[in-house]
């Protein structure tokens, strides 16, 4: 045994922040989020066919400012992960693996998923052709 003050694996202190690292937790934390919205759209699902009083409780959260925050990070989490999911397929072949590569494609998803998310949200609103 060491009487060494070492941690005895790799921790925190020793990563540097990576655009990519950060790309990649993001991409696992919409996954997660991506779990928890279905269960939103199984309760509009369940509402939807239990009738006009459930729908109407339904349709009462999704309007409160919560519910709207939970849609609208739903809604950016399946566009990131979307976009994420292509980025990895690309891998799949074999492209992309370059650290500068990596970067400015991780940069394209994040931006692509914000912008998405706007564009959705501004149709939804009927903002857009109506």
């Amino acid at each position: 045994m060491s009487t060494d003050n070492r941690p005895l694996s790799p921790h925190l202190q020793v990563y540097s922040f990576q655009w990519t690292m950060a790309y990649s937790i993001i991409h696992r934390i919409t996954g997660v989020g991506l779990s928890f919205g279905t269960l939103l759209l199984v309760w509009w699902l369940v509402a939807l066919a239990s009738g006009p009083a459930a729908f109407d409780t339904f349709q009462w959260f999704a309007g409160s400012w919560i519910g709207r925050l939970m849609l609208f990070g739903f809604t950016w989490a399946m566009f990131y992960h979307f976009a994420n999911g292509i980025r990895h397929m690309v891998w799949d072949v074999g492209w992309g693996f370059e650290i500068p590569t990596a970067r400015t494609t991780g940069h394209f998803v994040a931006a692509s998923s914000v912008v998405l998310t706007l564009i959705a949200w501004i149709i939804g609103y009927g903002l857009i052709g109506g």
